[in-house]
């Protein structure tokens, strides 16, 4: 099972130099878990870059995976992460939500890197 990070998803859509990497992830729709919160964060970054038309398109990809929303346990959970490793919410609640589901984590965030079942990918400057 895989669990595409936003950052992941923002470089996918935007067919930036390590989409790729994240199609991988992204093109096996059965194999996807999505967290609601990254909805969330490509919905809106996706409206501020292209608009709500794009946005929608966006999402619509990632609806064809499974949808995971922020349960009581799964915030704790979460919660007990980020006391642990120091990272931010919505982080946090990403990677809890893919070791809930037993899931890889695709990301070219950098706060992600060298945690255990992540696939981090350095982010690359695009040319141009």
């Amino acid at each position: 099972m895989n669990v595409v990070d936003s950052s992941a998803w923002l470089e996918y859509f935007g067919d930036g130099p390590n989409a790729p990497v994240f199609a991988k992830a992204i093109e096996t729709p059965d194999k996807l878990i999505v967290p609601a919160l990254t909805l969330f964060e490509v919905f809106k970054r996706s409206c501020q870059l292209k608009g709500e038309t794009i946005a929608l398109e966006a999402i619509s990809v990632m609806l064809q995976g499974r949808v995971v929303e922020l349960s009581a346990s799964l915030a704790l959970d979460a919660a007990r992460l980020s006391l642990d490793s120091g990272l931010a919410l919505a982080d946090s609640i990403i990677l809890a939500t893919a070791r809930s589901q037993n899931a890889v984590l695709w990301t070219q965030d950098a706060h992600f890197k060298g945690l255990d079942n992540v696939e981090f990918r350095e982010k690359q400057e695009t040319v141009g």
